[in-house]
């Protein structure tokens, strides 16, 4: 039998093989972006003090990421239309590998926020190409199995990015953090360079810059509001009122530009008119909330009030990927019985039911709270994400799947910023409010308050007694601030419930599937 390519723009079927090894060079590069978003937060105290700045300048090795991807996600589809998906992606995953390993050899601050920052530009492109070059290459009767597997690689990485991340920066040093993902990044653009054959369309749109431009800013400005409101004192800032109203003034330019400028508009007509596609872009934005509030509240958790090393606090936290890959498991056996609404309400009950669980913490619990529910979280999560990126794009046309994932990318990531803004700057407000709510019942005959600890008004012992007294509140305080951001989290997944109702069943449209394979 004669072998022929696999083409994923359109055209000729390939054979089995190939798809086998998209598929693995396409994980091989989610995966590495998705460590790549949480891996380098452990090691963000070790690169403080090899470039001798402060907490605050080191923050924007983070923050110029987020802000770089955030702005280039939307580009996604209209690059991927221009110059084809296939290179696209491979220059993607190239400049990601190379600024991986500039990342890892800088020397100084404005090093590391510059390589950041290329970082960000190009690992935007990784997730959403990645979900439209499987949904191309499967048929849709293999959308929920291709799905499944390129969930893993996208909830997968961000759970075990600290783990990794506290293991190499331990171990190692903080440089292996990025150095990590050379082999990966080799793998991957050698799997694409070889395995995927790209057509590229013969007609190319025109790009619509001032809806690029109004967009792009919106974002950005968006993405440095959650990120650096809480170390600024939100609206006490004048940098964040500022950030605050480009933001506000972009997103009007860009609605009322995307309203009036016809078919050249830099947001598809198409994605707007889809209901599929708008209730699954929206559920994808709240369910971020909780999936990164709760990925970003429990290692501080464990290292904070438990005393868990660094590795510990991330090997307890690996069940809850383990819940994920079991769930997209029996998700997988689920399709074509089962109502895709019914599988995904199961998830998010489960989700909520893990939250509320989270709600008994207590600080003289062990291990074991945090592993069951971390397993069911994740389980539900694994019931959640499959089926609804298979329902989002159900009735999208072909020649918008790539800009349609790119959207639905760019709306987990932004739920997810909001997710860790609220809990985070929650959480200190409410230590603040609960210490001295629980500051004002200190009893006199608490043994810390009596002698010999305050025999003396000005002895050691005294401000010893003082300073474990109001560690003790303090740490109570912050458990029953996480409590609170649980119960938050918990609330929004409740509240995304009923917005499964605007999902509906329905069949490809005419164009039907990119592949069919041989």
């Amino acid at each position: 039998m004669r072998m022929r390519a696999t083409g994923i723009d359109g055209g000729t079927a390939g054979p089995r093989v190939n798809r086998a090894a998209i598929t693995a060079s396409l994980m091989l590069a989610t995966f590495m972006q998705g460590v790549d978003t949480t891996i380098a937060n452990v090691a963000l105290p070790h690169m403080q003090g090899s470039f001798s700045c402060s907490q605050d300048q080191i923050a924007w090795a983070v923050t110029s990421y987020i802000v770089a991807a955030a702005i280039m996600t939307p580009l996604t589809g209209w690059l991927a239309g221009r110059f084809g998906i296939k290179y696209v992606f491979l220059i993607s995953v190239i400049g990601f590998t190379l600024a991986s390993a500039l990342c890892g050899a800088a020397e100084s601050l404005f090093q590391i926020v510059a390589y950041r920052l290329l970082q960000g530009v190009c690992g935007a492109a990784l997730v959403p190409l990645s979900q439209s070059v499987l949904l191309h290459i499967n048929p849709p009767e293999r959308h929920a199995k291709a799905m499944a597997i390129w969930g893993m690689g996208v909830i997968l990485g961000p759970i075990i990015g600290p783990a990794l991340g506290g293991w190499l920066t331990d171990d190692y040093s903080w440089r292996w953090v990025f150095f990590i993902n050379l082999p990966a990044g080799i793998l991957a653009a050698t799997g694409i360079m070889i395995f995927i054959h790209d057509a590229r369309p013969a007609q190319r749109e025109g790009f619509d810059w001032f809806g690029f431009a109004t967009l792009s800013l919106a974002i950005g400005a968006v993405q440095m509001l959650l990120d650096r409101g809480e170390l600024k004192d939100w609206f006490g800032s004048s940098e964040i009122w500022i950030e605050a109203i480009v933001a506000a003034l972009c997103l009007y330019l860009f609605i009322v530009h995307t309203a009036t400028a016809g078919e050249r508009s830099f947001l598809n007509r198409a994605l707007l008119k889809d209901s599929n596609c708008i209730a699954g872009t929206l559920l994808m934005f709240l369910i971020g909330i909780p999936l990164y509030g709760t990925m970003t509240l429990l290692p501080t958790m464990m290292q904070s009030l438990m005393n868990y090393p660094v590795i510990t606090a991330g090997f307890v936290t690996a069940p809850r990927g383990i819940g994920t890959m079991l769930g997209m498991f029996i998700v997988t056996r689920l399709v074509g019985r089962v109502d895709v609404r019914l599988i995904i309400f199961t998830g998010m009950a489960l989700s909520a039911l893990a939250l509320w669980q989270m709600t008994g913490f207590s600080l003289q619990m062990g291990m074991w709270p945090f592993i069951t529910t971390g397993l069911l979280q994740g389980f539900g999560l694994g019931f959640v994400f499959t089926q609804l990126s298979v329902a989002t794009f159900s009735t999208l046309p072909r020649s918008v799947l790539t800009q349609g994932s790119a959207i639905f990318s760019l709306m987990r990531n932004i739920g997810g910023s909001v997710g860790i803004s609220i809990v985070e700057a929650l959480f200190t407000e409410n230590t603040q409010i609960v210490h001295s709510q629980l500051a004002e019942h200190v009893r006199p005959d608490n043994p810390l308050a009596q002698a010999p600890y305050l025999a003396a008004p000005y002895s050691l012992t005294n401000l010893q007694g003082i300073a474990a007294l109001n560690h003790e509140i303090t740490r109570q305080a912050q458990m029953i601030s996480y409590i609170d951001d649980f119960h938050l989290m918990m609330i929004v997944i409740v509240v995304a419930l009923p917005f499964l109702l605007l999902l509906r069943r329905a069949k490809r449209p005419a164009d039907g599937p990119a592949i069919a394979v041989d």
